[in-house]
């Protein structure tokens, strides 16, 4: 669901960058207002988890492809303020360093998946989550799934308010295979949080306690993903790249520069493993290291 550069008009994506500053700001000085500084580590930890589980596409209809978001996820455990600044640093870096994602219009992605996706993904969890066993993950499924349905509903306003040609046809594919991907964030997202709690009860959204366990069982499966699961991954397109194939759009996306880390493999090494191996790890310590020098300054101005 990132959107590169070369796919909006100007007018859309310079609008968005000009949005999604100042909710980004909010959600920092929320963030410094309410995040408990003995959670700290948990941004970089869960940074690195969702950062680590977008580079493993899954099949999601034929030809297509999707991968876990975690923007629900990242708000379960962390807050929204939180896991919108999280989120937000991701999807820098992945577009700075990786390519994925456009530099100009970091701004729409920034808007779809780390603000409104976030917001929306919480709201369920927010409204039921404090319910019996069945009404939470209730809350936690619908969470996960609306978080992504309505990123990919505002990605394809986008396009199509910058004068993408969307065919019925074509939109009605690319809806349903986001609905599918939707429906797997959804289940995704309620096992994760079942698993971790099963191993470090009270894990999710709980200020007080250790989560020293969880946040090492959360970090080792990030690195495991990073350094092993990316050869698994389906190399199929996602569903937007799949539109833009459909709608001919493809070949507009543009790279501002070239990075060494393009497409997620570590271009000056041999083994094809290696590549994508190194890279990912890159990824991990850049996001965890980003992610915790941000709770880090937060906490020394709250201090001060």
């Amino acid at each position: 669901m990132h959107i590169p550069d070369g796919f909006l008009s100007t007018p859309v994506w310079a609008a968005l960058d000009v949005l999604a500053a100042p909710a980004v700001g909010l959600a920092v000085r929320k963030t410094r207002r309410e995040f408990d500084e003995g959670r700290i580590p948990l941004l970089g930890v869960l940074g690195a988890f969702v950062f680590a589980a977008q580079m493993i596409n899954f099949p999601v209809g034929v030809g297509t492809s999707g991968h876990l978001v975690g923007g629900a996820l990242l708000a379960y455990v962390l807050g929204w303020p939180a896991a919108s600044v999280v989120m937000t640093a991701i999807l820098a870096i992945q577009a700075l360093v990786f390519q994925d994602g456009g530099i100009l219009a970091l701004g729409a992605n920034v808007t779809n998946m780390a603000i409104v996706g976030v917001l929306v993904g919480y709201l369920p969890f927010q409204l039921w989550g404090g319910g019996g066993a069945t009404a939470r993950k209730i809350a936690i499924f619908a969470g996960g799934f609306a978080s992504v349905l309505v990123s990919a509903l505002l990605a394809l306003v986008q396009l199509a308010l910058s004068g993408v040609p969307m065919p019925a046809p074509i939109a009605g594919i690319s809806v349903g295979l986001f609905v599918v991907s939707a429906l797997l964030e959804g289940a995704i997202t309620l096992a994760v949080v079942q698993a971790i709690e099963t191993i470090n009860p009270g894990f999710v959204r709980t200020a007080g306690g250790s989560h020293r366990r969880g946040a090492t069982i959360v970090l080792a499966t990030a690195v495991f993903l990073a350094a092993v699961g990316v050869i698994f991954a389906s190399a199929h397109p996602d569903g937007l790249e799949q539109l833009a194939i459909k709608t001919g759009i493809s070949q507009r996306a543009t790279n501002l520069f070239a990075t060494p880390f393009s497409d997620y493999e570590a271009g000056f090494l041999q083994s094809a493993w290696l590549r994508k191996a190194a890279a990912g790890l890159a990824g991990l310590a850049l996001v965890c290291g980003a992610c915790i020098g941000f709770g880090r300054v937060v906490a020394r101005k709250r201090s001060a």
